[in-house]
């Protein structure tokens, strides 16, 4: 199913986004009966993705043979970022239950996270793996503010940080603080840049609206960090990489592309607003779009990195 399109599909701020994009490619709308749809995962082996439906309480899946939609799981708290880890198990931030998580192959569940320094959780956001297995994800507080997309409750942590799970122990460790509402979080092809967004602007327009990256050494030992790129209109939510290193972001008007040096080179236009990505597909070069109430899909000229 296509998008009518009430504007042009591509904005191409900088000639070299001409080259990472289609121009027969069109906008495809995969699912659009949702309420708020978050953390898009390709799993390659089984041909679907999965996402998360927030407020109600479910994980849905998009079978690409069939073009079927169903849901995958239900019965959760307000699920938001997913991934895989090295063993292609789906792991999952559940903020309404404030732990971050992972299903095994038989279906059942396992706790990896629930809290730092004997203080719960604030409402884990998004989560990735990086190639020695250990996991990083965000922890804001978007899911202790609100019934809608968690559950009102009082903040344990001093802060909202971002954390590192280690493989083999799960012993949690705070990787980065001092961001405001640190959201999604997406390594450099070569895992040498952590970029991480700062969304607090959502709740606070004194707040930043932009993505940070952070210097990773080999130890994996995490810097201080710069802005990387302001992101508007709205603000950064989840974030991809390339092959080639450039960055996708999600944005109030669709999905913004950025150099690894942080220049926008252009934007996909999207009816409703962004709040994930990622790419799949057979080749890597389809970016999945997880947009309110739908899920789109577009083709581009490029493929999604892959893990050292």
């Amino acid at each position: 199913m296509t998008e009518a399109a009430s504007e042009p599909l591509f904005e191409i701020i900088d000639p070299r986004f001409a080259a990472l994009v289609d121009p027969v490619a069109f906008l495809e709308t995969l699912s659009d009966d949702n309420r708020f749809t978050e953390g898009p995962v390709w799993f390659a082996d089984l041909r679907c993705l999965l996402w998360s439906d927030i407020p109600n309480d479910r994980m849905r899946r998009w079978d690409e043979t069939s073009g079927v939609v169903s849901d995958f799981r239900t019965g959760l708290r307000n699920p938001n970022g997913n991934t895989r880890d090295r063993q292609g198990r789906l792991v999952t931030a559940e903020q309404g239950e404030r732990v971050v998580s992972r299903t095994e192959w038989d279906g059942s569940r396992t706790i990896l996270a629930d809290s730092f320094e004997g203080r719960r959780l604030n409402s884990p956001n998004d989560v990735i793996v990086k190639s020695d297995g250990s996991i990083w994800f965000t922890d804001p507080n978007y899911g202790i503010i609100s019934d809608y997309v968690g559950t009102k409750a009082a903040q344990e942590q001093e802060a909202c940080n971002v954390y590192r799970i280690d493989q083999a122990t799960l012993e949690v460790t705070l990787v980065i603080a001092g961001m405001v509402m640190p959201n999604g979080l997406v390594f450099s092809p070569d895992e040498s840049v952590l970029y991480v967004s700062d969304s607090g602007w959502l709740t606070n327009p004194a707040d930043p609206h932009h993505i940070r990256a952070f210097e990773v050494s080999a130890s994996g030992v995490v810097g201080s960090g710069r802005v990387f790129a302001e992101v508007s209109p709205g603000i950064p939510d989840g974030i991809r990489v390339d092959v080639d290193g450039n960055v996708w972001s999600s944005a109030w008007d669709g999905v913004h592309c950025y150099s690894p040096e942080g220049e926008l080179l252009g934007k996909i236009h999207v009816p409703q607003v962004v709040a994930n990505l990622t790419f799949g597909g057979s080749k890597r070069n389809r970016l999945f779009m997880t947009a309110t109430t739908s899920v789109y899909s577009i083709f581009l000229n490029t493929r999604g990195a892959q893990r050292p």
